[in-house]
């Protein structure tokens, strides 16, 4: 990712921070394993730390298997999904609007 996102801008590029914005980035398209360790920079040990956390949240979903590659797609169906949907729509929405100075 060459530019950094709004959302890693307010929650820092902490690795599972990293995946979870380039999943909702990605977003239709599924994406492997490897690939997103080779887009987000994270990793391979990081990566499989977090991504059993990513799975138990359910936040991503298997949606067919190349070789012997699984791709995986954010499951929009989540609601932990939804709000960072949401949260990610309202950063950007913030960023487009003008600054307003603060009133002493």
């Amino acid at each position: 990712m060459a530019q950094e996102s709004l959302l890693l801008e307010l929650l820092g590029a902490q690795p599972l921070t990293r995946v979870v914005d380039y999943l909702l980035e990605k977003r239709p398209y599924d994406a492997s394993k490897q690939e997103i360790i080779r887009e987000t920079g994270v990793s391979r040990n990081t990566f499989f730390r977090i991504w059993d956390r990513i799975e138990r949240f359910g936040l991503v979903k298997p949606t067919r298997t190349i070789g012997r590659a699984t791709l995986y797609v954010l499951d929009d169906a989540n609601p932990v999904v939804e709000r960072l949907r949401d949260l990610e729509f309202t950063l950007i929405k913030a960023s487009m609007e003008p600054k307003k100075k603060l009133h002493t």
